[in-house]
């Protein structure tokens, strides 16, 4: 793909625009700040509500990077008080589309002036609007049908000066509750931003997906069209399909197969190539008219794990099968947890039999009986939390959080379609000849088919 040439770049980061957005960010956390500190000296009443509520009303206005970055937060449940975590969650993340003159000033300055010939049809009306960028449906001339995704103007600016106020907002996450302490989620979260910036990485992880499930016909990917893409410009082929939601009704035999179809396209590419897309929403999915083929629809947030940290999920996973206590303390000290007490080990291990435990039950179930799926590890990540205020704190390793969050929205998504399966039986299929060397070998050959660094 074309590299931008940031000399010329008129969307380059600019410091005039990261210092207003820093002060717009800045005003609305220290406005929250000053009402939890009202909240704790005057003791007020539902002060965990109120405390929640001023941090939501703090970032309610600001669209793109820093509100993403809070609503990640939400997305783990036993991160965050269950108060704020609820209140996070009606945020919403939809940016206003660019306007028609804006959307072809932005594309002459990814393509060129003479950028409408490059398709027969560009239709400069977004079909889908998100916090970093918008989807635009194009045609080219031989008719293939494709999806421009467009990255908003001054993005780069946006996120490096959000990503300055977000450890004021990890500050403020630390006052209302130090059960757990998410500093390193801060370095962790601003990678993945930055990541998701970069649509040229984006397009090789969609090949690399595209590759791994190459001998595939229910599983879709699709296909990102170089020519005419950079860096903030993503165009690939259209997939036509359905919402995951329009299946709930669906006889169970069709329910099951979609489910078996998102468990492989999560979990087996993180056993066989120790990579997982880190954002499991519903939007990222689409399915054909009888659910037969899933499509994948999103690339920019998939997480690159080391082989040993891969290791590690196996580990816990047979630790806790087992009941070997070693092998759980092994398992987590892998994930980068530190300073583990037997209570404290006791304390995680409630958390990871409710994350495992549909794994680690050899039965035909739902991956949780009787839970809405907005409350899918509510009651668990308030159990840990309440533990861990007696037992804690506990820094939380940067490497957890995706795949933490990545497991709570894939159960979600199991229980919008009611799916009952057998998912010890699915999980230990996809562990068929596991290893870490092997894993290893196979990731790095990989990564650098598609043009991604082993080593990063």
């Amino acid at each position: 793909m074309a590299n931008d040439d940031d000399m010329r770049d008129p969307e380059r980061d600019r410091l005039t625009g990261r210092v207003r957005r820093f002060a717009q960010v800045g005003v609305g956390l220290a406005g929250a700040g000053a009402q939890l500190s009202a909240n704790r000296l005057f003791g007020a009443e539902d002060a965990d509500g109120r405390n929640a509520r001023a941090i939501k009303a703090a970032l309610g206005n600001l669209k793109g990077p820093l509100m993403k970055a809070a609503q990640m937060f939400a997305t783990v449940p036993d991160l965050l008080p269950p108060e704020l975590a609820a209140e996070l969650g009606e945020l919403q993340t939809n940016a206003p589309s660019m306007g028609r003159p804006f959307v072809r000033r932005r594309m002459a300055s990814e393509l060129g002036p003479d950028w409408a010939s490059r398709f027969k049809r560009f239709e400069l009306d977004a079909a889908h609007a998100a916090s970093l960028g918008q989807v635009h449906r194009a045609e080219t001339d031989s008719g293939q049908r494709l999806a421009v995704k467009l990255q908003y103007p001054e993005m780069q600016s946006a996120v490096e000066s959000d990503l300055g106020q977000l450890r004021a907002l990890i500050a403020l996450f630390k006052r209302l509750d130090g059960a757990i302490d998410p500093s390193e989620i801060a370095d962790e979260i601003g990678a993945r931003l930055r990541e998701e910036l970069d649509y040229e990485r984006e397009a090789r992880l969609m090949r690399l997906y595209r590759n791994f499930f190459a001998d595939r016909d229910d599983i879709r990917t699709p296909e990102p069209v170089e020519t005419l893409s950079t860096r903030r410009l993503l165009t690939m082929t259209w997939l036509d399909g359905q919402g995951l939601l329009s299946f709930r009704d669906a006889p169970l035999e069709v329910r099951n197969r979609i489910a078996k179809l998102l468990f492989d396209a999560w979990w087996r590419p993180m056993t066989r190539m120790g990579v997982i897309h880190g954002d499991p929403h519903l939007g990222n999915y689409s399915l054909t008219p009888g659910g037969e083929a899933l499509n994948l629809l999103d690339f920019g947030c998939v997480r690159i794990f080391p082989p040993a940290f891969v290791a590690g999920v196996v580990k816990l996973y047979r630790g806790l099968a087992q009941d070997d206590r070693e092998a759980q303390r092994q398992a987590y000290l892998s994930w980068g947890f530190r300073n583990l007490t037997d209570d404290l080990v006791d304390v995680l291990n409630v958390w990871a039999r409710f994350i495992y435990g549909p794994l680690l039950d050899d039965r035909v179930r739902t991956v949780a009986d009787g839970v809405a799926p907005g409350q899918y590890g509510r009651a668990e990540a308030f159990k840990v939390r309440k533990a861990l205020k007696e037992k804690g704190p506990v820094t939380i390793p940067r490497e957890f959080v995706f795949m933490d969050r990545a497991a709570i929205g894939l159960g979600a998504a199991f229980l919008h379609l009611g799916a009952e399966m057998n998912w010890r039986a699915l999980f230990e299929a996809s562990l068929e000849g596991f290893s870490e060397e092997g894993l290893a070998g196979r990731q790095s050959a990989a990564l650098l088919a598609c043009g991604l660094d082993p080593g990063a």
